[in-house]
């Protein structure tokens, strides 16, 4: 088995009364995106500001490419990029000048050149940061986050605020990433973006890992169960689906009828109806889903703010690399 690039085990952090991450440990492995999903205020952010060493665990050990961030801070920063939920640059700085500028920080930088042409940035390069789209924003906020050639990119809330299209447009940049070798984390509270980016997933819920998986995983701890529901193309005879083994109820209405079970249902009633020459008209087949996995898991959907305080104790945007300029 490969090393873990990123080890986190039984961290800790409170703020005064306060447990923003409470005995936090996960693995990510080179080459994956790892997410780490969780509604607001369940500890994500601090959970990746102690990883990126922007802050200092009060318990715990955390190792990022085999360094220690609380020790070897210098050298993790020239091998780890970080974009920061709440990045800002000053309104008349160039995409050209704020890649020019956080390349003179690094010894070994990439050419901001190609970055631009990679990010889809080239014909905005002379575009003043306050004339940004916020798709455009968020691209450059990547490219300042991998102009140093980085290992990992830590990325905290990518598209928060982006329109679906810039959304998307954004999830092809992260997929570009990885395609480059990066390693990246992923923070979300976005149930679609998870589904579509992450190898794996660890679900945040007040401070703790709940559950970590691939998303399919997870979707399946959620429920064994599937339901079929389709419109018999002939009446059905009594009792022909209620009698198979995997069949756990049927219930017809409206010409439609509905099956749930388990296991090997959906072929045991394709195979039932064939038999009677029957067919399965406007079949649809549902399973359990990643939000029904962090419902059950967390008691809430992703998106309810009202179970537990919000971490108001995040990171400065002072000390995030987009705003040192």
């Amino acid at each position: 088995m490969p090393t873990p690039v990123i080890e986190v085990d039984h961290l800790r952090k409170a703020y005064g009364g306060t447990v923003a991450v409470d005995d936090v440990s996960l693995h990510v492995m080179p080459g994956e995106i790892f997410g780490i999903l969780g509604r607001n205020g369940a500890g994500k952010t601090t959970t990746v500001e102690i990883v990126g060493g922007l802050r200092t665990p009060d318990a715990g050990e955390v190792r990022v490419l085999g360094l220690d961030p609380r020790h070897d801070a210098r050298r993790l920063h020239e091998r780890v990029g970080l974009q920061l939920q709440e990045s800002e640059l000053p309104g008349r700085l160039t995409v050209r000048e704020a890649l020019d500028l956080y390349a003179s920080f690094y010894a070994d930088p990439a050419d901001p050149a190609t970055l631009l042409a990679d990010l889809g940035l080239t014909d905005r390069a002379d575009t003043q940061y306050q004339k940004l789209s916020g798709g455009q924003k968020q691209r450059l906020s990547v490219a300042l986050a991998l102009v140093g050639n980085p290992e990992v990119a830590i990325l905290d809330e990518l598209t928060t605020g982006l329109d679906p299209h810039a959304r998307r447009e954004t999830w092809s940049v992260v997929e570009a990433v990885r395609a480059r070798g990066v390693t990246i984390v992923l923070v979300t509270h976005l149930m679609e973006e998870a589904e579509r980016l992450c190898d794996r997933i660890a679900i945040v819920d007040a401070g703790r890992v709940v559950a970590t998986g691939t998303p399919a995983e997870l979707a399946a701890r959620a429920s064994a169960e599937q339901v079929l529901r389709f419109r018999p193309s002939a009446p059905l005879p009594d009792g022909l689906l209620d009698g198979l083994p995997t069949v756990t109820s049927v219930t017809a209405a409206d010409g439609a009828v509905e099956v749930r079970g388990a296991d090997d249902v959906v072929q045991d009633v394709l195979v039932a109806l064939h038999g009677l020459g029957v067919r399965a008209r406007a079949l649809r087949l549902e399973q359990g889903s990643l939000e029904d996995a962090f419902v059950s898991l967390t008691g809430r959907s992703s998106t309810d703010d009202t179970a537990a305080p919000l971490d108001t104790s995040r990171t400065s945007s002072r000390t995030s690399k987009s705003r040192r300029a």
